[in-house]
């Protein structure tokens, strides 16, 4: 099984700490959107899409990736962030424009991964930051299991 992770990560590289443990289970190459050439993601057997949560949506970057992919067949494809906000409702509706945007290009997305980050962002810079220390050892855990699961089901 050839795999990517295709993720944006720059403040306090939160969603790269995830990346990195999907990236060990699977055995998969860690780019940035900018680095992809969008043709080249059909020799692909799975794809992780993922970055901070800005504005309840992913990075503009991986929406712009994204939205120059070519049409594909049920491509498959998993969708990942981090935030300073969790909840299931919340993190439907951060992921719902990826998820839509993939789905309309032809890919499936077999699942979704959220946990929270680090957010200095705004005001929070101020304040010492929101949710400091994490994605912490539990957070990296459930990327562990969330990942292990969605490889078993994939093979």
């Amino acid at each position: 099984m050839k795999c990517l992770l295709v993720v944006h990560s720059y403040h306090h590289k939160n969603t790269e700490k995830i990346a990195k443990v999907f990236s060990t289970i699977l055995d998969a190459q860690i780019v940035a959107p900018q680095e992809v050439d969008p043709s080249a993601l059909q020799e692909y057997d799975l794809i992780g899409f993922g970055s901070g949560i800005y504005g309840a949506k992913h990075h503009r970057l991986i929406l712009e990736l994204v939205d120059c992919l070519p049409q594909v067949h049920d491509k498959k494809a998993f969708i990942f962030s981090t935030s300073a906000i969790i909840s299931k409702s919340k993190v439907a509706k951060d992921h719902s424009l990826l998820r839509e945007m993939l789905q309309s290009k032809g890919y499936t997305v077999l699942d979704e991964f959220a946990c929270h980050g680090f957010n200095t962002n705004s005001f929070m810079k101020y304040l010492g930051g929101m949710n400091k220390g994490r994605p912490n050892s539990e957070d990296l855990d459930d990327a562990r299991k969330f990942i292990l699961t969605l490889k078993e089901q994939f093979v």
